[in-house]
């Protein structure tokens, strides 16, 4: 379960990159019913945040990098950024930007895993991070994709801390991980991964990506808005024992998530 209380290790905030700002906050004010808040005219970055029920939820930006793909961008909390620099160095991974201070809101660094999965952290100074979490139109899950599970589970768990256990999909579907924060119960399981065939990451490059997953009241009414706005779906809407109903999307600029109504307790 992610909350606000976002403790060292856990998802804490989230931003997506895209190529055109304004059509990609329509689309996601309709598929989850997001408001966007653009920054202050005249700075030199175009983006904003995304608001549900008057809370923060996300942030969107102009995609700038040269030959990135559109993607969502989660991080993680911790609570010294250097020190977790030091620990993906270690572990085999490459830091693609550097600890650096945004202002007295906090500190933030972006990296990549050995294979290529890039994710982020935030040290939190002023901000501390979203402020809506596992609620309908906000974060519920994070997931990542990989080409060797062993490795991602040795390499974050290094890095963060964070305690795995392996369960086996319903009908020969492979084995899922499911991810909890250090020194946190498991209802505070916050993630999974899953070990994929290298072709069946070609949405990056063969690379392991992570996503994210946010819960919707009603799963089939916002993939009927993901189709009817532009976005594809690649899987479902199924329903996942124990899980509840989902489906993996793409935004118009191919950039995946995932909507879940989550199963009744």
């Amino acid at each position: 379960m992610i909350t606000t209380d976002l403790a060292p290790g856990s998802p804490c905030w989230l931003d997506l990159g895209a190529p055109d700002v304004p059509a990609a906050a329509a689309f996601y004010g309709a598929v989850l019913g997001w408001e966007y808040q653009p920054m202050e005219e005249g700075g030199d970055v175009e983006g904003g945040m995304f608001r549900k029920d008057g809370k923060t939820v996300a942030g969107l930006g102009k995609l700038t990098e040269e030959g990135a793909r559109p993607a969502w961008m989660i991080y993680y909390t911790v609570t010294d950024a250097d020190a977790t620099t030091r620990a993906v160095e270690a572990g085999g991974g490459t830091v693609r930007v550097a600890p650096r201070d945004l202002g007295e809101w906090g500190r933030m660094a972006q990296y990549s895993d050995p294979l290529g999965g890039q994710f982020a952290v935030w040290q939190p100074g002023k901000q501390a991070g979203f402020e809506l979490a596992d609620e309908p139109g906000s974060l519920s899950w994070t997931e990542l994709y990989t080409s060797d599970a062993a490795a991602a589970k040795e390499f974050y768990g290094g890095v963060f801390g964070w305690r795995f256990s392996d369960m086996e999909l319903p009908g020969g579907g492979g084995t899922y991980t499911l991810i909890t924060p250090a020194d946190l119960p498991e209802e505070r399981m916050h993630g999974g991964l899953m070990q994929l065939r290298t072709e069946d990451l070609a949405l990056a490059g063969g690379r392991p990506y992570w996503h994210p997953v946010f819960a919707v009241t009603d799963c089939d009414a916002a993939v009927a808005e993901v189709t009817g706005n532009g976005g594809r779906v690649q899987m479902g809407p199924d329903d996942a024992e124990g899980v509840g109903r989902l489906a993996v999307c793409l935004d118009p600029f191919d950039a995946d998530f995932v909507v879940l109504k989550p199963a009744e307790s």
